[in-house]
């Protein structure tokens, strides 16, 4: 269900350490790269879509979708994807999406939007654990988010605790919010049979 006035924001601006440094959002999988999964599953869910990414621009403007770069330098984590894109969005939610998320719900902004209450920003628990970099934020959290920055803090855990912001239950779909962190991770989500065969699952 696509959702007015919100945006997708994909972030995929992260150095990527344990993909041995190589560009996360363009590892390959069932044959484009990562963050083409994430676009064309956001895009029926959202009214438009950005993305963070901090090298590589030419290759990911090849979505025809606007890519920003961060304002604050030296990969300084996902918040400061989140600033900018925040900053930069037509409309007064962002929901954003990891590059590295491929199987997450197809209701996934529906949900956070229903359930967001009277709080600024919402985030992804799946029973298992707490997801905050899939999380549903509203742009007048961006004066909170500056000065956080600006602190030198850069735990985005601590952020979400500092502004209120409340988690929303995925429950029994711990395998939608897998992560393809690693090299590895990448092979075996390839070798499942197609692209909808969630990685991890028995």
């Amino acid at each position: 269900m696509k959702m007015k006035n919100i945006t997708g924001g994909i972030l995929a601006g992260g150095q990527a350490t344990r993909m041995g440094g190589a560009d996360k959002g363009l590892q390959i999988l069932h044959g484009q790269p990562l963050y083409r999964h994430i676009a064309q599953k956001l895009a029926p869910q959202v009214d438009n879509i950005l993305i963070s990414a901090n090298r590589n621009l030419e290759q990911y403007r090849q979505s025809q979708y606007p890519v920003i770069t961060d304002e604050i330098e030296g990969f300084s984590g996902p918040l400061a994807g989140m600033l900018t894109l925040l900053k930069q969005a037509p409309t007064p939610w962002v929901a954003f999406v990891p590059c590295d998320v491929p199987y997450f719900p197809l209701n996934l902004v529906e949900k956070l939007y229903e359930q967001r209450g009277e709080a600024l920003a919402v985030y992804v628990d799946d029973g298992e654990r707490e997801h905050p970099t899939l999380a549903l934020l509203n742009r007048r959290i961006i004066p909170m988010l500056e000065a956080y920055l600006a602190q030198g803090d850069r735990k985005l855990m601590l952020f979400m605790k500092q502004i209120n912001a409340h988690p929303v239950l995925f429950a029994d779909q711990a395998s939608a919010f897998i992560n393809l962190n690693t090299p590895d991770d990448i092979e075996k989500a390839n070798k499942l049979k197609n692209r909808n065969e969630k990685y991890g699952a028995s």
